[in-house]
């Protein structure tokens, strides 16, 4: 008798130096305990979004991508549609490869950081630090204004109103602003040992640190946090929430 052969389904992650990615891990072992057969999850390391269309050429069976530091913002020259959030926020992180073959581009991490945050939320978290102003950092901006929450970014390059540098941030700053949201790469394992560069003596237990990195556990910046006071939450459950929120996307 003939082996039926299962229909294939190929997802994967879009990113730079991604050797050490959650989403591989996370759906592969979700396809094994689904009992999924013929569906995958591959990392797509990259150095030039220029590589993008490639990808989508010589890729078959290809249903759905993950994008990731630094092509959230650059991905969207190659989408053909875009969910209303993604349009509003103005970076992607999910891409869904419809029927037609088009591509149209979805930015989860709004939900995955919003679902994660809400619980840590209390009386005087009015205000908000954004360090870096990457893609990653204009869905964290997106949601915190949903929650009323006041935003101001951090860069060590400012370019705009609503930007300060590193220098500026002073003790009536972290006193007004006590959530601080790390977008930066910085902490990153295997560079573990890097932190923004904060005045963390400001620091108190009205605090509220949060770091999108979830590699390691905890970072530089959350512990230095935690010895002053402050709540801390890493990005392993936001990573979690947004992954199950794309999968949900690319089956719906």
């Amino acid at each position: 008798m003939q082996k039926i052969q299962a229909e294939r389904h190929n997802f994967g992650l879009v990113g730079k130096n991604i050797s050490d990615s959650f989403s591989r891990r996370y759906f592969n072992d979700k396809f094994e305990a689904l009992d999924l057969k013929g569906y995958s999850y591959q990392n797509f390391d990259i150095q030039s979004i220029d590589e993008f269309p490639e990808i989508i050429k010589k890729v078959p069976h290809l249903r759905g991508l993950n994008v990731t530091i630094p092509y959230k913002e650059e991905v969207l020259d190659f989408l053909d549609e875009l969910d209303e959030t993604a349009r509003e926020i103005g970076a992607v992180n999910t891409i869904k490869i419809l029927r037609n073959k088009k591509l149209k581009g979805y930015n989860t991490d709004a939900y995955g950081f919003r679902k994660s945050l809400e619980p840590l939320l209390k009386e005087g978290h009015g205000k908000a630090l954004i360090l870096g102003t990457g893609g990653a950092s204009k869905a964290i901006d997106y949601v915190l204004k949903e929650l009323d929450i006041e935003t101001l970014f951090v860069s060590r390059k400012p370019g705009s109103d609503d930007q300060i540098s590193y220098t500026e941030l002073s003790k009536t700053i972290f006193d007004e602003y006590t959530i601080i949201v790390n977008c930066t790469p910085l902490g990153t394992h295997p560079d573990s040992e890097k932190y923004p560069d904060i005045p963390y003596q400001y620091l108190g237990n009205k605090h509220l640190l949060y770091d999108l990195i979830y590699n390691p556990v905890k970072t530089v910046f959350l512990t230095k946090g935690e010895e002053k006071g402050a709540t801390t939450c890493n990005g392993l459950r936001m990573l979690e929430l947004q992954a199950e929120k794309s999968w949900k996307i690319w089956v719906g």
